[in-house]
């Protein structure tokens, strides 16, 4: 396994001239210009005291430059923060605060609404839409960033070549990366990422999802978290494929533009993605009346399947060998229909905690309902599985792992064994083969009166494809299970198919405890008064709703 920033080198020097990151449909940097952008913050780190391990932390939306920041500061050896973009100014100070970020890479309107009396730590804020000064603390720093062009020009008088550039990594066990993760359950904590867990993650991406010379991505995903961070750009950009940034969380029109115009040999999102095409473009589809007629004829049914098929693979660029799903549960009647129209579908299983992947399958071999097998850089076991169902808590430890919390000893001490694994806190079973599925989250499980297991999500799984609904959350409440839902059609709409809102919920509620067994009945289905708050990787916030 090599360290990382010894292939981001490897790939600026062998691919100077070629296209390498974009922000669609504005400004394209091939490597060359990359190296350049790297290299000018190299200069500005050390005239400025910035020393290998210092914390610089970068905040804004998804973009080249973005990328490129996070490959001038872990070329420097400094630790990279990437704080999200949707939190509210007041938390980007308060993480930059607790992480000490001796520079922060944001934009202008973020930093206006810092109180600079409490972050005595920073010393400058560099603008991540043009990489020039929004503030720094004297004059003499002001004067750094804003000469560096002249620097670059005295220093390099015929330009930057590729012999000019050299990076190099050989620590392993050096902080590359604190990312303060939003969870599902809790509140974020400073998750610390060694250059071996990031190597790791890349070397294993590299080498069992090689890309061919020349191919693009579309990368969707939030920077800011280690999903987005490790697989939409750290292996593409080492693997040499040109990345196209989308910004902020793109509409869906934004979205199926870029594919079509970028061709994505690969795409890597959430299962909402995949659900919100197949639910809006091909259920309809294959519930009309006749089509259900003609799927039912052997034959027929295929030809039908290979045009849905067709048109679902063309709404993602035409050119995608493989999608992969990550961050949530996909449900299982999505599943289905992926498995029926044969779609290169596969699901991964990951945790901020191990930089993020644990579970990876090809889309050839991979196992329905499950979510890969355990990537060659971890180990994984069950923890005390039950004797009945096998499921148990999965528990990991390799490369790809943590090093701890940052500034939380006690919460370190708590996620990992005695002999050193790492508890996930996800609850599943492992079969023969070494195929990974998911039942739960152990804080989400639970435990009915006659002290059977109950899992949220597999109820959630079902709910979630009944008729009107958008999106649900399973929880307990006074010993009954309750279902908190979103429509996904508007009250009105509703009024004029003869129907209330009430009816809906009825109807649900009988529907789905029509396919639950007896101890898993739900008591009652409520209408969550707007849309339900979501983590970067579009999960639930399951913390906020009781």
């Amino acid at each position: 396994m090599e360290h990382f920033t010894n292939l981001v080198n490897k790939v600026i020097k062998e691919h100077w001239d070629e296209p390498a990151l974009s922000d669609f449909r504005k400004e394209t940097f091939n490597h060359a210009e990359v190296a350049g952008m790297i290299m000018r913050q190299h200069e500005i780190f050390k005239a400025l005291g910035i020393k290998p391990g210092d914390r610089i932390g970068l905040c804004g939306k998804n973009s080249a430059r973005w990328a490129a920041m996070f490959l001038a500061v872990t070329s420097y050896h400094a630790v990279v923060v990437p704080i999200l973009y949707d939190f509210t100014p007041e938390n980007v100070s308060d993480l930059a605060i607790h992480a000490e970020c001796r520079i922060v890479y944001s934009e202008k309107k973020i930093f206006d609404r810092w109180d600079l009396s409490r972050m005595n730590d920073m010393i400058a804020c560099i603008s991540l839409d043009d990489l020039k000064l929004i503030w720094a603390r004297t004059d003499e720093f002001a004067a750094v960033i804003n000469g560096i062009e002249d620097t670059m020009s005295a220093k390099y008088p015929g330009g930057i070549t590729a012999s000019d550039f050299n990076v190099s990594g050989t620590d392993m066990d050096e902080l590359s990366v604190i990312n303060y993760t939003s969870g599902t359950t809790g509140t974020p904590k400073g998750i610390m990422l060694p250059a071996r867990s990031i190597s790791a993650n890349t070397d294993f991406a590299i080498n069992t999802i090689p890309i061919p010379h020349g191919m693009k991505a579309v990368a969707m995903l939030p920077l800011a978290h280690m999903y987005g961070l490790a697989f939409e750009f750290l292996y593409k950009f080492c693997d040499n494929c040109h990345i196209y940034f989308l910004g902020k969380t793109p509409s869906p029109t934004v979205l199926m533009s870029a594919f079509a115009e970028v061709h994505p040999f690969q795409v890597i999102t959430v299962p909402l993605v995949i659900e919100k095409i197949i639910k809006g473009k091909v259920l309809p589809t294959l519930e009309k009346p006749a089509m259900k007629v003609l799927c039912a004829i052997p034959g027929i049914n295929n030809m039908l399947y290979k045009v849905v098929r067709e048109k679902v693979m063309s709404a993602f660029g035409g050119n995608c060998a493989e999608i992969i799903l990550g961050g949530a549960a996909i449900s299982e009647p999505i599943e289905k229909v992926l498995q029926k129209l044969k779609i290169p579908y596969t699901v991964g299983y990951g945790m901020t905690e191990c930089g993020p992947l644990v579970g990876y399958e090809h889309h050839e071999n991979f196992k329905f309902g499950s979510c890969g097998k355990c990537v060659y850089c971890a180990e994984i076991r069950v923890d005390n599985p039950d004797p009945v169902t096998g499921v148990g808590e999965l528990q990991v430890r390799g490369d790809n792992v943590m090093i701890g919390y940052y500034k939380n000893p006690e919460a370190t001490e708590d996620v990992f064994t005695a002999d050193g694994w790492l508890h996930t806190g996800d609850l599943g079973i492992i079969d023969e083969a070494g195929n990974i599925t998911i039942k739960g989250r152990s804080k989400c499980m639970i435990l009915s009166a006659n002290g059977q297991n109950i899992y949220p999500e597999e109820i959630e799984s079902k709910l979630n494809n009944l008729p009107y609904i958008s999106e649900s959350l399973v929880l307990a409440r006074d010993k009954n299970i309750v279902g908190i839902v979103t429509l996904n059609a508007k009250k009105e709409d509703i009024l004029a198919e003869g129907k209330t809102v009430e009816d809906v919920l009825a109807a649900t509620k009988k529907a789905l405890n029509a396919v639950l067994p007896n101890y898993s009945q739900v008591a009652k289905i409520e209408l969550l008064d707007g849309e339900f708050v979501h983590t970067p990787k579009q999960s639930i916030k399951r913390s906020l709703y009781k």
